[in-house]
């Protein structure tokens, strides 16, 4: 049975990895900060099935005795502080997690075990003011938040450790990946949960920044699968995941009212203090060499996905249920 540690585990992306990783016959290991708010409604269905470890991306040491201990075959660093409007407001936080926090872990990697294979969550968002459409692994980065700043760090380190230590390490590219599980703080949770309030009379309003920003947006449930493909290969790698499409939050809005048949524009306001001090207009991969060398393609398209999320939010509100935060 192999062992999979993952970071970020509490997570929309790390509550579809562990689970996915149960149903490949591994032994998931979670790690978690230790703090007084740890919130386990993600993996509610599956927590008796993983073995939970605290450790710290802040902390070198919590990171060498986790491998220690459980000496795991594969890592996946999910672990960032991710939303990117928080990164404006705490840049140096952001900054020790999502960026310094990948030289902890692979540097405990080369202390601890040189031979475990590396799952690096890289982002789109280090694409920013995009240099050339659709973005591929070769396009440069031109990060427009302190949390594309980070993460293109990550990704960079994780190619120098590769290089210079011979560490099986890959970075996913992903580009924008939502479901149900989504934190409400995201512009597309938001939408899908607004929108259902309003049907049920529990809103009359809801207020978003840019609705003309365009996202590549896929299904987490596919993606995480890419993930875990990048380490089953003989070398290491770099991929970019996306759905090859791009389409603007305006779309976004007008699929998730009218599926509740409502018109988005008598509800809808833009609020500028939503707006980001440095804008990421455009967002669309090319997820072609994943499909070439991982076998790996989508299967959740745009109008499914956003129904998905609005079906998941009904059935929460209406049913006394919780929203997966």
């Amino acid at each position: 049975m192999p062992t999979a540690l993952v970071t970020g585990v509490t997570g929309q992306d790390g509550s579809y990895l562990a689970e996915f990783l149960l149903e490949q016959g591994y032994r998931v290991i979670g790690m978690v900060r230790r703090t007084s708010t740890i919130n386990f409604s993600r993996l509610e269905h599956i927590q008796d099935h993983i073995e939970i470890a605290q450790g710290d991306l802040l902390d070198q040491m919590s990171l060498t005795a986790i491998l220690n201990e459980y000496k795991p075959d594969e890592v996946y660093n999910l672990a960032a502080q991710s939303f990117v409007p928080t990164s404006f407001t705490q840049p140096v936080l952001t900054g020790e997690f999502t960026a310094l926090g990948v030289t902890r872990m692979l540097e405990a990697i080369r202390l601890a075990n040189p031979r475990i294979r590396f799952y690096q969550a890289s982002s789109s968002e280090m694409f920013g003011k995009v240099m050339e459409t659709p973005q591929r692994e070769t396009t440069p980065f031109y990060p427009r938040s302190p949390y594309g700043v980070a993460k293109v760090y990550g990704h960079w380190i994780t190619i120098n450790y590769r290089e210079s230590y011979n560490i099986f390490g890959c970075s996913g590219i992903l580009f924008n990946h939502e479901s149900p599980r989504r934190g409400l703080e995201f512009v597309t949770h938001k939408i899908t949960h607004g929108a259902v309030k309003i049907k049920l009379g529990l809103a009359n309003s809801l207020a978003l920044g840019n609705l003309s920003a365009r996202r590549d947006w896929g299904y987490a449930g596919d993606y995480v699968r890419a993930m875990w493909l990048m380490l089953q290969q003989e070398v290491a790698d770099d991929y970019v995941v996306a759905t090859g499409e791009t389409h603007s939050v305006e779309e976004f809005v007008a699929e998730a009212f009218s599926y509740l048949d409502l018109d988005w524009q008598q509800y809808v306001v833009q609020d500028p203090k939503f707006y980001r001090p440095a804008e990421v207009d455009l967002l669309v991969g090319d997820p072609s060499k994943a499909g070439r060398q991982l076998n790996w393609e989508p299967t959740v398209g745009f109008r499914e996905l956003v129904r998905m999320m609005v079906d998941a939010d009904m059935e929460a509100l209406t049913s006394g249920g919780h929203i997966r935060r």
